[in-house]
C-alpha cells in the first residue's frame, strides 16, 4: 500500500477497484452458490446516512417501452453491453459521461500523479481539467522543457497520450492566473496547438469550489517557495511553529451577475477557438449563477457539491460550509442543450447514475482519480473507470434505457420524499399556484 491518504473517503475500495477493475463489482466468485447476499444495516439507504444522494435509490419500472424499441432494432433481447455511454461534455466528445476534476498546484497532484492521471484520462477518451495556480506556482513550462509539474507539462502529457476522437483539456484560471495571463500563454503556445485545432481545448473561469466555497485556492509551501510566492499571493505563516511551512492563499475573485456574464462573453470573444466552462461553488444562488453562465454562452457549468474537492481547506469548511451535491442538483434547472457537470465523492457507477438521472450531463472524478493512479500509475485509473463504465451500463439497462443521457428523475426514489425525485424547476410552477401562509396566491 502506498502512502497517499484520503481520510473520510472510501480509499480502500477505490484502491481495490484500481487493482481489480470490473471484477470488484461482484462478490468473490468462490462464494457463488454458497452464500446469500443482500441489504445490511449501514447501506446507502439506511436512515442514518446524511448524504441525500446516497440515500436515494434507483428504481426500475416493470414496463419498458424503450427496451422493446431496442429489441426491435437489434432483432434480439438487448443486454447491458448494448447501452451507449458516449456523450458530449462541454463541447468535447467523450467515451462516457466522466471527466477528471481540476487538480491545481497542490503537492499531491504536482508530483507524478498529475501527469499519470492525464495520460490515462487521454487514453480513456475523457476530458481533464487542469486546475488553477499551476503556472504561477510550478512554472509555465515554456522555458524548462515542459516538466510534468508545470502548466504546459500537464497539458502536453495529456495531449501526447490522446489516440481517438474523445477527450479534451480544460484550463482553469484563478485571479492570480489572470494576472499572469495564463490563458493567453496556453492559447498561443505551440504545444497546445493540436488540442486547439482539433477543438479539444477549453478555458474554465473559476467562481468557486466545493471544498471551500467563498475562498480562493490554498496550499502548504516551504519557506523558500513562500518567499518566492509572496509577490503574487497572500502567505500566512500560521501552521505548526518551527515546521518551516506556510499557507499560500489565493484570492477568491469578486463576481456579480453582470461581472460573470461579461466575463463569459469576453472569453467567447477573446478565445473563439476554445470552449468556455464556468466552475461554481455549492452556493445558495447556484441556480441563478448557472443560468447566468449558460445564457452568456458557456459551453458547460461545473458545480462541486460540498463533498467535492481534493485540496487543502479549513476543516470548518469541509464540515459545515456549502450545499450538498444532492441539494445543488435539486436547485439547478438546466434546459435542453445546457451542459451541467458535477462532482463530489464520485468514484463508482451508482452515485454517478443518480447524479445523471437528477440532471447532470457528466460527473467528475477527483480524489478517486488520484487514489487510482497512486495504486497503479500505469493503469489504475483505466481500471477504475472501466469498473464504473460497466456498472453504469448495468444500471442504465436495468432502467430499460440504452443511452446514458436518457436517465431522468423518474428513475429516482428518495425515502424522504417518497412520491418521486422532484427538482426545483419542477416544483416552481406548483409553488407559484399554492397559497402562501398569509392567504395570498402568487
Amino acid at each position: 500500500m502506498t502512502a497517499l491518504r484520503a481520510d473520510g473517503f472510501p480509499a480502500a475500495e477505490v484502491r481495490a477497484r484500481a487493482r481489480e477493475g470490473a471484477a470488484r463489482l461482484f462478490p468473490p466468485a468462490a462464494s457463488y452458490g454458497h452464500e446469500l447476499f443482500g441489504d445490511a444495516p449501514g447501506r446507502a439507504d439506511a436512515p442514518d446516512r446524511a448524504d441525500a444522494l446516497d440515500r436515494t435509490r434507483l428504481v426500475p419500472p416493470a414496463f419498458m417501452p424503450r427496451r422493446l424499441e431496442k429489441l426491435i432494432e437489434l432483432a434480439r433481447e438487448p443486454l447491458h453491453r448494448d447501452v451507449d455511454l458516449t456523450t458530449v461534455i462541454g463541447g468535447f466528445a467523450a467515451t462516457l459521461p466522466v471527466y477528471v476534476s481540476a487538480f491545481g498546484s497542490t503537492e499531491v497532484a504536482s508530483r507524478d500523479l498529475g501527469t499519470a492521471v492525464g495520460r490515462q484520462a487521454a487514453g480513456l477518451g475523457i476530458p481533464m481539467v487542469v486546475g488553477e495556480n499551476i503556472g504561477p506556482v510550478n512554472g509555465t513550462g515554456r522555458l524548462d522543457e515542459r516538466a510534468g509539474r508545470t502548466l504546459l507539462g500537464r497539458i502536453a502529457a495529456y495531449g501526447e497520450a490522446l489516440t481517438g476522437d474523445g477527450g479534451g483539456v480544460t484550463v482553469q484560471q484563478s485571479t492570480e492566473d489572470a494576472d499572469a495571463e495564463m490563458w493567453n500563454l496556453v492559447y498561443s503556445d505551440v504545444s497546445a496547438r493540436p488540442l486547439l485545432e482539433s477543438g479539444r481545448l477549453a478555458f474554465e473561469l473559476k467562481v468557486g469550489q466545493g471544498a471551500k466555497p467563498g475562498l480562493g485556492g490554498m496550499t502548504v509551501v516551504g519557506e523558500e517557495a513562500a518567499h518566492r510566492l509572496e509577490e503574487h499571493y497572500a502567505v500566512e505563516r500560521i501552521l505548526d511553529e518551527g515546521s518551516g511551512l506556510a499557507l499560500r492563499c489565493g484570492t477568491p475573485g469578486t463576481f456579480t451577475r453582470e461581472i460573470l456574464a461579461h466575463q463569459v462573453r469576453l472569453m467567447r470573444n477573446n478565445y473563439p477557438r476554445a470552449k468556455v466552462w464556468v466552475k461554481l461553488p455549492p452556493s445558495r444562488d447556484v441556480r441563478e449563477a448557472a443560468a447566468t453562465a449558460w445564457e452568456a454562452g458557456a459551453h458547460a457549468v461545473t458545480v462541486d457539491g460540498a463533498e467535492g474537492g481534493s485540496g487543502w481547506a479549513p476543516t470548518a469548511f469541509l464540515d459545515s460550509v456549502g450545499l450538498p451535491l444532492a441539494e445543488c442538483l435539486r436547485r439547478l434547472a438546466p434546459r435542453p442543450g445546457d451542459c451541467l457537470l458535477v462532482s463530489g465523492r464520485m468514484w463508482e457507477g451508482t452515485r454517478a447514475a443518480k447524479a445523471l438521472a437528477a440532471g447532470a450531463g457528466a460527473v467528475g472524478l477527483g480524489r478517486a482519480a488520484l487514489l487510482a493512479v497512486d495504486e497503479d500509475g500505469d493503469a489504475g485509473l483505466e481500471r477504475l473507470v472501466g469498473a464504473l463504465a460497466l456498472e453504469l451500463r448495468l444500471l442504465v439497462s436495468a432502467m430499460g434505457k440504452y443511452r446514458v443521457g436518457e436517465l431522468g428523475p423518474e428513475d429516482l426514489w428518495d425515502p424522504a420524499a417518497p412520491e418521486r425525485w422532484e427538482t426545483a424547476a419542477e416544483r416552481a410552477p406548483r409553488a407559484l399556484a399554492e397559497p402562501r401562509a398569509d392567504g395570498v396566491t402568487l
